[in-house]
């Protein structure tokens, strides 16, 4: 099934565009959203500096109809609100597809990730047209990609190496400090990884413009038994 990331440009006009462009340092994640046929009601959680300001420029623009304060902390509030602009929501919803939640709004762009069909995908595109909304995609795949691309130990070891920051800049845990608490010896991590690596690599170059990829398939080779992976 195809999993894509969109950054979509709002219209000006509407309350979520103008607002955050307004306050471009606030970030806004609806965490709920309910269309119906006119209007939309959401969940909004909003953080940042001068959030009253932001409340008060939300509750002053025609868009919005009603605003309650459901929680307020030191630099974020959850609030419920009605608007009759919920593009993004209807765009969605006519292309027949469920929102994928939260999605996150800041200075006038919404990042919005989906999966879905094809199909679906061509139809939100024709929707957000419509609605006069401009975007990028930032990535498109198949999401099963990730799980036939490497074998279960190579998944593990490449998890465990990113969450322990070998791949940070500067590196926060070195090749022997991940074999020892993977239990492993350092050599079959090293050579599980540049497996690992290798397929990434060449499965992410597949999607560049004039990449020959020589000799990879994609997919884990079947009933693989190499030591480590």
């Amino acid at each position: 099934m195809p999993r894509a990331k969109l950054d979509i440009a709002l219209p000006d006009g509407i309350w979520i565009a103008d607002v955050s462009t307004e306050f471009p340092e606030t970030r806004f994640r609806v965490l709920a959203a309910l269309p119906s046929e006119d209007t939309g009601v959401g969940l909004l959680e909003i953080d940042g500096p001068n959030l009253a300001d932001v409340l008060r420029a939300m509750d002053r623009h025609e868009g919005v109809t009603e605003l309650e304060l459901l929680e307020r902390a030191s630099e974020s509030v959850l609030v419920q609100f009605t608007t009759t602009e919920p593009l993004l929501l209807l765009s969605v919803r006519d292309a027949g597809m469920p929102l994928e939640l939260p999605v996150e709004i800041r200075d006038g762009r919404a990042t919005l990730e989906a999966v879905a069909p094809h199909a679906q995908l061509s139809m939100l595109k024709t929707q957000l047209e419509q609605f006069g909304m401009r975007f990028e995609v930032v990535y498109l795949y198949e999401s099963a990609d990730s799980e036939r691309l490497l074998t279960e130990r190579q998944r593990e070891v490449l998890t465990a190496a990113v969450e322990r920051g070998y791949y940070d800049t500067p590196r926060r845990c070195t090749l022997t400090e991940l074999a020892d608490g993977l239990g492993a010896a350092k050599s079959t991590v090293s050579e599980t990884l540049h497996r690992a690596e290798e397929r990434v690599i060449k499965r992410f170059a597949r999607t560049l413009p004039q990449v020959a990829v020589d000799g990879e398939s994609g997919e884990a080779p079947r009933g693989e038994t190499r030591a480590g992976e």
